[in-house]
């Protein structure tokens, strides 16, 4: 399979993303359960653990997927906009550009977090318009401003979160009782889901500043060796210094404490750093193909997953995998299933990339 990619261009990326995307909506979450539904084996326990989120304290790999995805929009923006602006293109037109994406991104996010009495703020969509039009404002600053106001950022939640004065909301780690709650409260008149809070967009915007900070190694003119060691490097410190942050300040996702968004930003680098060693320096270009065709439409996966198209195709595979599988056992029909629907999915996206259509804002 030959992926027709730009001259010069870092697959990483796109494979990263691609990566990203294909857990979201490959239906991988739900598996294990439904292989081990009494939990007694501790291998598939832990493994399908690792596929959900956490319950409010700790981390886990599938806590780790909404930042990948925050962090990857933030790597490909230096390559986007300074496309742009060599060509010609003026800084007011992009803000205009970004502007717009971000309002589009808001609606989306709006929409697929309301409910017939509620809405809320807290869908990743929503998130990534605030983060995104941050990462822009800053992407021209030094980098030493942007790592600054990134931590600034961090900080000023963490204050919030430890010293907002009104009564029942001034419980920082507490579901529902913390300043991210009022301020759902405040915004929307309703608690956020689940003890998700709408505020998570100021701390999750220095995934995004990372991000780019990340592209722009990538666009360096150093050797890819020399890129490779600086995202190990920064990532492996990031995972350190979160945890034992989170000693002190629980690593909690719900509310993107300052320790969570530490470690997940470190692991972010490390991700990265693996990605761009495997595809761009060791050259494995097949494997990265596979998943940059899923890379080149998230929006529309992104879609696709949230407004049940994943269970829509599963619907209409089990009764095949059924008569195939079943008689194997309930453990090879439930993966069989699984695998026809990710590979539908693929599918689905390789049909748009070979037809060069691509889902945007």
């Amino acid at each position: 399979m030959q992926l027709q990619t730009e001259k010069n261009r870092i697959l990483s990326i796109d494979f990263f993303r691609g990566f990203t995307m294909f857990l979201l909506v490959g239906g991988f979450s739900g598996m294990f359960g439904k292989l081990d539904p009494e939990a007694s084996n501790p291998i598939i326990y832990f493994i399908g653990s690792q596929f959900e989120h956490v319950e409010w304290v700790g981390l886990r790999f599938w806590d780790l997927v909404q930042p990948f995805f925050m962090f990857i929009v933030g790597v490909a923006m230096p390559f986007s906009f300074t496309r742009r602006w060599d060509k010609g293109d003026s800084w007011n037109n992009t803000l205009k550009h970004v502007l717009t994406r971000s309002f589009f991104l808001l609606l989306l996010g709006w929409m697929l977090g309301a409910r017939n009495d509620s809405f809320n703020l807290t869908n990743v969509l929503a998130q990534l318009s605030v983060t995104y039009l941050v990462a822009f404002l800053l992407m021209r600053k030094p980098w030493a401003w942007q790592l600054a106001l990134s931590f600034v950022m961090i900080l000023t939640n963490d204050l919030l979160y430890h010293f907002w004065p009104v009564e029942g909301f001034n419980q920082p780690y507490e579901a529902d009782h913390n300043f991210g709650s009022w301020f759902d409260i405040a915004l929307t008149g309703h608690l956020g889901p689940g003890g998700w809070v709408s505020f998570n967009a100021l701390s999750t915007s220095a995934h995004t500043i990372w991000g780019v900070l990340a592209g722009a190694v990538l666009m360096n003119t150093w050797s890819q060796m020399k890129k490779v060691k600086v995202f190990m490097v920064v990532g492996i410190v990031g995972v350190i210094a979160g945890f034992v942050l989170g000693l002190y300040i629980p690593i909690i996702k719900h509310i993107c404490t300052s320790s969570f968004i530490i470690v997940s930003g470190g692991w972010c680098f490390v991700a990265l750093g693996i990605s761009y060693w495997l595809i761009d320096v060791m050259q494995i270009r097949k494997v990265a193909a596979f998943f940059a065709i899923v890379g080149m439409n998230p929006l529309f996966i992104y879609l696709f997953s949230n407004l049940g198209g994943k269970h829509l195709l599963k619907r209409m595979v089990e009764p095949f995998s059924y008569r195939l599988f079943h008689w194997a056992g309930e453990m090879t029909y439930q993966v069989g299933t699984t695998l026809i629907v990710a590979a539908a999915v693929w599918y689905i996206c390789y049909f748009l990339y070979k037809r060069s259509i691509f889902i945007r804002i």
